[in-house]
């Protein structure tokens, strides 16, 4: 089955980029002709007007912009076969949003997925729209496991999930930028600042994803009482980290369902 993604963005290109390596057959759409042509050369695929690409494929990847959604659906419509499946990962918009631009019955999966798919490490959550099947879901399922891990929520938790894991990855670049300018202020060079940044949160989440205790047991463990770890936890807990974080988040979840509202 042909698989159209359309828009290469980052985003895009890290889903190409996983689906070539999976041995899927893969035809792209861009409208930035430059962009394009770091793809096809690249990836070695076809990049064509995206009216043509859906017209070959069976499954179709959105990956463009919230804003250029409706216009795209509206593009793509005419183009779309009876039984292809539609999969959106824009941000904040709803199944029913881009079911209301394609022919009726059409089965739309909504995706929020995350950068770290770029190296195979992404986060990706799946919600079924009205006309989708269990099948299809699953069939998504196997497309995304290339890039990193996917599970299944009710599209009810989307904005949820957009909050955790879709910008999750920004607020771990912060906090290794922080890190990295503090050890900077305590003496360190730049360079051997950030990379003692870096790989401590590089090992920390490997640790965390391979050791099979939770976050909370693994920062009990390294935290001995009256210790370096404990003094530097104390602070961030008394500056409001926690109370912070809850704040982010629900910003963001309430930012993914304005942008669903339109």
């Amino acid at each position: 089955m042909i698989v159209a993604v359309v828009g290469v963005g980052r985003l895009g290109e890290a889903l190409v980029a996983g689906l070539v390596a999976a041995g899927r057959t893969v035809v792209g759409a861009e409208r930035d002709s430059e962009r394009a042509a770091e793809i096809t050369a690249r990836y070695d695929i076809p990049m064509l007007q995206p009216s043509l690409a859906v017209a070959r494929a069976g499954i179709v990847l959105l990956a463009v912009k919230p804003q250029d959604v409706r216009s795209t659906v509206a593009e793509l419509a005419p183009g779309l076969h009876p039984g292809t499946l539609v999969v959106s990962l824009a941000a904040g918009t709803t199944t029913a949003a881009v079911e209301a631009g394609l022919p009726p019955g059409t089965a739309v999966v909504r995706v929020m997925t995350n950068t770290p798919a770029f190296v195979g490490a992404g986060m990706s959550a799946l919600s079924a729209g009205a006309a989708a099947t269990a099948d299809q879901v699953e069939a998504v399922a196997g497309l995304l496991r290339p890039v990193g891990r996917v599970l299944t929520v009710p599209e009810s938790q989307q904005d949820a999930v957009t909050a955790v894991s879709g910008s999750g990855p920004a607020y771990f670049f912060a906090v290794v930028e922080a890190m990295a300018d503090a050890g900077v202020a305590l003496g360190l060079s730049v360079e051997v600042a950030g990379e003692l940044a870096r790989q401590t949160l590089v090992g920390a989440g490997r640790l965390l994803a391979e050791s099979g205790q939770s976050a909370a047991e693994l920062r009990t463990a390294v935290t001995s009482p009256g210790g370096t770890t404990a003094a530097a936890l104390a602070v961030l807990t008394d500056r409001g980290l926690p109370a912070a974080f809850a704040a982010a988040l629900t910003a963001a979840r309430d930012r993914s369902a304005e942008l669903a509202g339109g």
